[in-house]
């Protein structure tokens, strides 16, 4: 098993975005964030908070892009159509989203 920082990262950022896994994902990060058990105690005066550190500043990140991108998708929506003046004119402004998971050997 191949196990790395920026590969916990990557998880912990895909599953955040993922709509299925947002609630649980923010769930865990808080109970874990309040619980007694760390994976360094909180005993220790600086190491015990630079896990609980370093996840508050992910968590928080993460969750105010997605407030971000939440917000500017909202503007763009209430914007008024452009191309309702105009009948011939093909309407580009659909975009498809996709979500694309990377493949491990």
């Amino acid at each position: 098993m191949n196990f790395s920082i920026k590969a916990l990262y990557q998880w912990y950022r895909n599953s955040l975005r993922n709509p299925k896994y947002r609630a649980w994902i923010i769930v865990g990060t808080l109970a874990y964030l309040f619980s007694p058990f760390d994976i360094s105690p909180d005993l220790f005066p600086i190491v015990g908070q630079i896990d609980d550190l370093a996840l508050l500043t992910l968590f928080i990140s993460e969750i105010s892009q997605l407030w971000i991108e939440n917000y500017k998708q909202r503007q763009v929506s209430t914007q008024p159509d452009t191309n309702a003046s105009n009948p011939h004119t093909p309407d580009t402004s659909e975009t498809v989203d996709v979500d694309a998971v990377p493949v491990q050997d």
